[in-house]
């Protein structure tokens, strides 16, 4: 027997979730089946049905299950009806340790019911197709499976401690304990029961690791980690804080973050500055230094950013200037700033003449990504931090993209099992890029997809008139526009891109700027060189590249009525 471990079971019995976790204790590469089909057709799988039938779709699964069952120390999640093909059956059993998973119907119905990405479901009673489907491939698992596991255990790590404890001790791998850094850390991580409220397989706690050597530092993204003592007594270093916060954010969360903190034993002043991108001012920033000269704070002070990217930005700015470098901890409260401006230590301010110009890089010591203070996120904020989880979806995976478009209703809905997804993936592309790339020399400006219109947008009408997300949403459409015209992509890639971002209630016409002021905007743009402005472009889905462009096909792309 190789040393592979196969999981197989119905949709929705946990098998990736169990197969990563398994994978990471096992010090194995985890591979999920559709997730793979996915990457390499750039089409979700519905689509693949869609078009193809499921016959097709069935093909090109025994295809990748062929070739994967040719690698070595693997852990691959495999999709529900990959066992109906006969010569999957044999290869699977003959090339690894088969693991059926098997969960009740009661459960699979709570975990895929906002799923829209599931071709099967699409009936009016799941519950009815799920039973049909587990009749028929019930015996098929047990055919193939070297071992059945029950997924109705309370905690994930219970269940892949059943699953280690019956495999061969060939396959249990000294590299048990090994820390995956930039990949997601499971704790507490509970698999729901049948009568468990839950909806997903989701942890009570994730952490994700930026690998910057001595300057790495963790994301902790959880519901209610403002309440979370332990959590904030492990991330929050020295005896004395300082809350950096906004007239909005303080009547909600400033009470319970000092509450919190006076409970772990600190010492505790904070200060309040207005809200907006308008405020992200030399001006401003000085508030801070001078409430931190006046309250004598010293070089083990603690700056913490309880609030939006404006917020995160200048305190970490504040960090980096004060007494040369002071700890900071990011706790940002809106989605575009946990999914993005937390992350990668870039900081700053604006300047009349272009947004973030002024600024450093400066790490956190710690992101502290509370799920919570979503709800009371107004709407159009949502849908601005929606445009970067997007915007990471377009750039790096196609899956992810794919995912997007089959949940957007969810994300607006704030259901918080999606919303937890979206922000964990979103900050997994960025930790890898900014571990990569951390002072942008090359892979990391891809980062800044739609910003280069974005930005010029926020400028051109003035800070604060279109939120930076907006800006960023459109952008990205006129990107894909632009990109559609280069050859990059085609029309339907463009056209999905334009109605995912008009779905999560962004904006997808820009302003009219007029064609010069358009160019002297965007000349203020940190990846120019030598006067030439630079584009971040797809190429295809999924890619993107770093490129000058031809005037004329720029011009054309600052024509409202094409994009629209």
């Amino acid at each position: 027997m190789t040393s592979n471990i196969f999981l197989v079971g119905l949709m929705g019995s946990g098998k990736t979730t169990v197969g990563r976790a398994l994978a990471k204790k096992l010090n194995k590469r985890f591979i999920d089946s559709d997730h793979e089909i996915e990457a390499r057709t750039g089409v979700a799988i519905s689509v693949i049905f869609d078009i193809e039938g499921e016959a097709s779709f069935r093909q090109r699964e025994a295809d990748v299950i062929r070739e994967l069952c040719q690698q070595q120390d693997i852990v691959l999640a495999t999709g529900g009806g990959a066992i109906l093909n006969a010569e999957s059956r044999r290869l699977l059993q003959e090339s690894g340790t088969v693991v059926y998973l098997k969960a009740g119907i009661h459960s699979i119905l709570h975990r895929t019911r906002h799923d829209k990405k599931r071709p099967l479901l699409r009936t009016a009673d799941p519950k009815k197709k799920l039973e049909e489907l587990e009749a028929q491939r019930d015996p098929l698992y047990r055919e193939v499976a070297h071992m059945i596991i029950e997924t109705g255990q309370p905690q994930l790590q219970t269940l892949v401690g059943s699953i280690v404890e019956k495999l061969p001790l060939s396959l249990k791998t000294s590299g048990e304990d090994t820390q995956i850094k930039a990949s997601c850390a499971d704790v507490q991580l509970t698999l729901p029961q049948e009568k468990n409220s839950m909806d997903q397989l989701m942890p009570a706690v994730r952490t994700l690791h930026v690998d910057l050597g001595e300057r790495s530092y963790p994301i902790l993204i959880a519901s209610s980690l403002l309440q979370n003592h332990a959590v904030l007594r492990s991330q929050i270093v020295g005896s004395r804080v300082v809350i950096i916060t906004n007239t909005v954010v303080a009547p909600l969360y400033l009470q319970t973050l000092s509450d919190s903190l006076h409970a772990i034993g600190k010492q505790i002043d904070h200060v309040i500055l207005p809200d907006g991108e308008a405020a992200k001012t030399w001006e401003n920033l000085m508030l801070i230094f001078d409430a931190l000269l006046e309250k004598k704070c010293d070089r083990k002070t603690t700056l913490i950013a309880l609030g939006g990217g404006v917020i995160g930005d200048m305190t970490g700015f504040a960090a980096s200037a004060y007494m040369r470098g002071i700890p900071f901890v990011q706790i940002p409260t809106t989605l575009l700033a946990q999914v993005d401006s937390s992350v990668g230590g870039k900081t700053g301010i604006n300047h009349p003449l272009g947004k973030n110009m002024i600024g450093a890089f400066y790490q956190p010591q710690a992101v502290l990504a509370d799920t919570a203070t979503l709800n009371t996120l107004p709407e159009r904020e949502l849908s601005a931090g929606l445009a970067e989880i997007i915007k990471h979806g377009a750039i790096a995976d196609t899956a992810f993209f794919s995912w997007l478009e089959a949940n957007m209703d969810a994300l607006r809905a704030r259901d918080e099992q999606a919303l937890t997804y979206a922000v964990l993936r979103s900050c997994e592309i960025k930790a890898k890029v900014v571990a990569e790339d951390e002072r942008e020399a090359g892979l990391r400006a891809t980062l800044n997809f739609g910003h280069t219109f974005g930005h010029a947008i926020e400028a051109g009408m003035g800070y604060g008139n279109w939120l930076h997300g907006e800006a960023v949403g459109c952008g990205m459409v006129m990107a894909a526009e632009l990109s559609y015209r280069l050859g990059y992509i085609d029309f339907v890639t463009k056209t999905r891109l334009r109605q995912l971002v008009a779905r999560a209630g962004l904006p997808i016409v820009p302003p009219h700027l007029g064609e010069a002021q358009w160019l002297e905007l965007m000349q203020v743009d940190k990846k120019n060189e030598d006067g030439q402005i630079k584009f971040i472009l797809l190429k295809p889905l999924g890619k993107c590249v770093i490129t000058r462009v031809a005037e004329d096909a720029l011009l054309a792309t600052l024509k409202t009525e094409q994009i629209a």
